[in-house]
């Protein structure tokens, strides 16, 4: 009996959860919130259940679905104009020939916007993290402290890290937009930091639903002091993992569907940190003619 209430209950979220996915085209920029949450199967050791139904954490207006409809016409508008032109609202042969472009850079508030931090207190950890505006508006300043106490919850089993991550593109109506890297092979970075290394990571969109969580990771090491520091970091180093385990079976990394990119501060030592980040570009390194730096391994040989 317990086992069919079970099935019955998973089958009745499953079904809502579809439901929501048919009309998040449609309601996309109301719903987000809502269906992350229901869709979520993440909840913290030792708390309890959320019981408040889905229907409940509605916050529909008739006039905020007047407003949000305006804007998502207005981005539809724009990017029919921006495909009329060319690739990325650019004429084609301006596209082609790029050798580089810069694609984060943080001169006010709304740069900043584009990014969220976390850190370890979302597992119950005591990590802190913030984001602000450097010295003269001239950088992002990413600064806290790191903590590895483990949190008593009798699960976790370890914890210290700080990290920033970038938003995933949002086209109208709520449509997944990504970066098209294709043209470069390189990562450029201008940064001034405490010595520690830092791990960036880069997320691509999965075709499978359990490929959600594979991350293409690579390490940058700052030197310290009071000069800034300029990474270059060829896309051919970066290596897949998931869920924090490197996987055996290497790719390389699919640069034409970029989600995000983000830095993750993990080295297990604890106290103050910072790190200042000017400007995230991309370069087309023509003396850089590797492919893959790792082995990989050929599916199904022919005998």
């Amino acid at each position: 009996m317990a086992l069919t209430v079970t099935l019955l209950s998973s089958a009745f979220i499953h079904s809502r959860c579809c439901r929501h996915r048919v009309l998040y085209p449609f309601l996309g920029p109301l719903l987000i919130d809502s269906v992350s949450k229901l869709c979520s199967s993440y909840r913290r050791p030792g708390s309890l259940p959320e019981k408040t139904p889905s229907w409940q954490k509605f916050d529909f207006s008739f006039k905020k679905g007047i407003d949000v409809l305006k804007t998502q016409l207005g981005l539809l508008k724009k990017e029919t104009r921006d495909h009329l032109i060319g690739p990325e609202g650019r004429p084609l042969n301006e596209y082609m020939l790029e050798q580089t472009r810069v694609v984060w850079v943080f001169r006010s508030q709304e740069d900043l916007n584009k990014w969220v931090i976390s850190s370890d207190v979302e597992i119950g950890g005591k990590s802190e993290v913030y984001l602000k505006l450097g010295r003269n508006n001239q950088a992002a300043l990413l600064y806290g402290t790191l903590n590895t106490e483990v949190p008593r919850d009798g699960e976790t089993k370890y914890s210290g890290y700080c990290s920033m991550r970038s938003k995933p593109l949002v086209g109208s109506f709520a449509k997944k937009k990504y970066y098209d890297w294709s043209n470069f092979n390189s990562l450029y970075l201008r940064v001034r930091g405490d010595g520690r290394p830092w791990m960036v990571n880069i997320s691509t969109d999965p075709y499978f639903s359990h490929h959600k969580d594979d991350l293409y990771n690579y390490f940058m090491f700052t030197r310290g002091g009071p000069y800034w520091e300029e990474i270059k970091i060829p896309f051919s180093k970066f290596f897949l993992s998931s869920r924090g385990r490197i996987q055996d079976d290497q790719h390389p990394l699919w640069l034409d569907k970029i989600s995000t990119l983000g830095f993750t501060l993990g080295d297990k030592v604890d106290g103050p940190f910072q790190l200042e980040i000017d400007f995230i570009g991309l370069i087309n390194d023509r003396a850089h003619t590797e492919e893959f730096a790792y082995e990989t391994y050929e599916r199904n040989p022919q005998v």
